[in-house]
């Protein structure tokens, strides 16, 4: 069934992180970083279905052949930044559902780049991802990145940072919420346009961005296995991480049955009805240990009074012998 799943990251400097990289990683092609002089080949990738970049609409009949070219675009981003510390990309991670064919898919992934790139202006460069083909992996995984450049795109370059980028402060002097509003925003546009594109496919399932406990549904959520014990679990080793992640969610979802269980034990009773007069009270229900308790205690009291009228009817048979035929060694025994 469709999931609801939007993770985003940005990519900066400080953690070593190259937006040429990503670009070259997510559309499975070969980038140089002009920067560092690197190279990042991932020209052999064979699950990337679709790659394409989004420009703002305003520039639909615009010569935008700098913005659209990706190794030029990337290239630019990172040399439109001096700070070492500089953020250089933003990524949205979407599951997409199963249910939908894949040129459905692919117009649900264009239509959400076109419509987070007119909101804040800037470049999206997006991939359509197939499930991974490796031992463990969920074959309904399919998947896109969305990477968005951190400026906005002009006709002749890459310009301001988006108001995305901007402290809270900045953003209130220019009447804009806090940047928290935009990320909730963007969640729950996801759901609504995934939901959009199942109704007109005529498919029952939705998704729904907001918590398990909003929604009303009482179960612990899956863990998040981190990316580096999901490799080595990927290659065939064993994460400690993930074990200890995994045993920490079966711990909390006993602990949840066992609560759950317990409200149930104290739901107050209805009133007992009474019986009408003259009706005997209906039995009530045995367990297979009574009736096997009950039928010995039966067999026992049926045992005892058998005895009982077996000795009686010794008793009133037996002789009776005067008394002073009795030998003297009779009573003397």
């Amino acid at each position: 069934m469709a999931v609801y799943f939007l993770n985003m990251k940005s990519f900066g400097r400080a953690g070593g992180s190259s937006a040429a990289s990503a670009a070259a990683y997510r559309a499975g092609e070969r980038i140089r970083d002009e920067r560092t002089g690197r190279i990042y080949d991932h020209s052999e990738r064979l699950d990337v279905l679709h790659k394409e970049i989004v420009l703002p609409s305003q520039f639909a009949d615009e010569d935008m052949a700098w913005a659209r070219d990706r190794s030029n675009l990337w290239n630019s981003a990172e040399s439109a930044e001096t700070r070492k510390n500089a953020r250089v990309a933003r990524e949205y991670l979407v599951a997409l559902p199963v249910e939908l064919s894949p040129p459905q898919r692919l117009e649900l992934v264009r239509g959400f780049s076109q419509e987070l790139s007119d909101r804040y202006g800037f470049a999206v460069d997006f991939a359509v991802h197939a499930p991974r083909d490796f031992p463990g992996s969920d074959p309904r995984n399919f998947h896109a990145h969305l990477l968005a450049t951190t400026r906005e795109v002009k006709l002749e370059g890459l310009a301001a940072k988006t108001t995305l980028e901007m402290r809270d402060g900045d953003r209130r002097k220019l009447g804009l919420p806090p940047v928290i509003n935009e990320l909730l925003h963007v969640r729950q546009r996801w759901a609504a346009v995934t939901n959009e594109a199942l109704q007109q496919s005529h498919i029952a399932a939705r998704i729904d961005h907001r918590s398990l406990e909003a929604q009303g549904i009482d179960r612990e959520p899956r863990p998040h296995i981190p990316r580096a014990a999901f490799e080595m679990e990927r290659h065939g080793y064993r994460s400690a991480v993930a074990d200890r992640m995994r045993q920490e969610f079966e711990e909390r979802e006993q602990v949840r049955r066992e609560r759950a269980a317990g409200r149930e034990d104290h739901v107050p009773s209805e009133p007992a009805v009474p019986e009408p007069a003259g009706k005997a009270p209906a039995a009530k229900p045995q367990s297979l240990e009574d009736i096997r308790r009950e039928a010995r205690e039966n067999w026992l009291r049926l045992r005892q009074s058998q005895r009982q009228s077996q000795r009686q009817s010794q008793a009133d048979s037996a002789p009776v012998v005067p008394r002073d035929r009795v030998r003297n060694d009779d009573l003397t025994r």
